[in-house]
């Protein structure tokens, strides 16, 4: 992986909740005040994004909540690999969280064995946030309505379509790559340094296609500028519910979403962990963050440390094998 970049930091204000801890003891005590001091979130990219959009919308509800302030702390380079170093290396004093995604949590640990943090070892995951569809796109200009259609014109012309990236080892290259093997198709793997660029040139037809997260691709979706296929959730998403989902398109069992969830240091005291997973899911139940959420092509999670572990995992060997089959390596 390349490149480590200083992140930009931007303050959001709000509430946590009244509280106390004797870290010695592992348990809350009512003579120490907690938080008395700014909570870190840390969102391991730039601002703008998703992860970024996610972590600002989860802070703008414990606001509400509670009283105290976070900072919002965009720690981007190395595929978030710089955010995640720099919370695994936090106090566990519950002063720090961080923000993982599919991408940090699950594709990196599987694609490369020397990252310097590992999500369930250096970590306490508390709660999966948000998990959102991606969308294969293609050209309006591209004589393809269906994924149906488009399997047969790849069957067609083996090696002749391509399709864009945000990135080599990204959710968007893997994703399409999980795909090919479910279809038997060969379709050419063009990476772009972003997701921004790789949309534009599918757009103007240089790319035949992509499988975007929803946030990105749906403004161009509704604009008429892109063709939306289907989603690769396992049900329809409800902010385009005419689009089928690619189990519905021939392909049962098909699925992959882009994902984020909150986790702590993993030397984090279990009560004052427990005790932050209880205002998390708090508020990612507050039915304004579901609809907001929603409305940007995400549904909220708010599920259990151990079940968030668990999916954890079970994403972390699913892309590995992804990864062995095609032979892709760590840049």
């Amino acid at each position: 992986m390349k490149g480590y970049r200083a992140g930009v930091v931007a303050a959001v204000a709000y509430v946590w909740g009244a509280g106390a801890i004797a870290a010695d003891k592992n348990v809350f005590d009512s003579t120490h005040s907690y938080p008395d001091r700014p909570i870190r979130l840390i969102a391991p990219f730039v601002p703008g994004g998703p992860t970024d959009i996610v972590a600002r919308l989860v802070a703008q509800k414990l606001s509400e909540n509670v009283k105290q302030t976070v900072v919002v702390d965009n720690r981007g380079g190395a595929a978030g690999a710089v955010g995640m170093q720099i919370a695994a290396a936090s106090a566990p004093d519950g002063y720090t969280l961080v923000l993982g995604s599919s991408g940090n949590l699950a594709v990196n640990p599987a694609l490369d064995s020397k990252l310097p943090y590992h999500p369930l070892t250096d970590f306490q995951p508390l709660t999966q946030t948000t998990s959102g569809p991606q969308i294969i796109v293609v050209p309006i200009s591209l004589q393809v309505k269906s994924v149906q259609d488009l399997v047969a014109m790849a069957k067609a012309k083996p090696g002749q379509l391509n399709y864009a990236s945000g990135g080599s080892g990204t959710t968007t290259h893997l994703g399409v790559e999980l795909f090919k093997m479910a279809a038997g198709v060969n379709i050419i793997h063009v990476p772009y340094k972003g997701t921004g660029q790789a949309l534009t040139d599918v757009m103007t037809g240089q790319v035949q296609m992509m499988m975007s997260s929803a946030l990105p691709a749906l403004p161009h979706i509704k604009s008429g500028k892109l063709r939306g296929l289907a989603v690769t959730s396992s049900k329809r998403a409800s902010v385009y519910p005419d689009l089928p989902t690619v189990a519905e398109s021939g392909f049962p069992g098909f699925e992959t979403t882009s994902w984020h969830g909150l986790l702590l240091p993993a030397k984090t005291p279990k009560a004052l962990s427990t005790h932050v997973h209880a205002e998390l899911v708090k508020a990612l139940n507050d039915p304004d963050v579901k609809q907001r959420f929603a409305n940007v092509g995400m549904d909220t999670v708010a599920n259990t440390p151990p079940e968030f572990s668990a999916y954890i995992k079970s994403e972390s060997e699913k892309w590995a094998k992804v990864i062995r089959t095609i032979g892709i390596k760590p840049e």
